[in-house]
């Protein structure tokens, strides 16, 4: 089954289902389910194409999802690398932007960099 051209498991709930297009969490799922009135424990394979219409139309009407939110999201980040803040900075240089030190974590953003540090003196080699 397809909802805004994403392919939805059949074989789940459809309150956890939804949750397979980007935009759409478990609150938000819900949400739309109680304003169409449909239960959430029912299965998306049982579910009749009067009822994914419905589903497919309170998204479209209500929320921005997939390909509208990933665009308003990398507008966002290019708007703060623009007017130069420190945030866009972070992201030009993709390090943490939220505060988080870098001395010893976000080796996912560093590179996975690992330096190994020689405490003391080394010994003399004896030839």
């Amino acid at each position: 089954m397809r909802i805004s051209g994403i392919n939805i498991p059949d074989n789940k709930q459809i309150k956890f289902s939804l949750t397979h297009v980007f935009g759409i969490g478990q609150y938000r799922a819900s949400e739309i389910l109680k304003k169409i009135k449909i239960n959430e424990e029912k299965q998306t394979k049982d579910l009749t194409s009067e009822e994914v219409n419905k589903i497919q139309k309170a998204i479209d009407s209500s929320y921005a999802i997939e390909g509208e939110l990933k665009q308003r999201h990398k507008q966002n980040i290019k708007r703060l690398k623009d007017i130069g803040s420190y945030r866009g900075e972070r992201h030009s240089r993709n390090l943490p932007v939220r505060g988080q030190r870098t001395k010893t974590n976000s080796r996912t953003s560093r590179g996975n960099v690992r330096k190994t540090a020689v405490s003391g003196r080394r010994k003399a080699s004896l030839k």
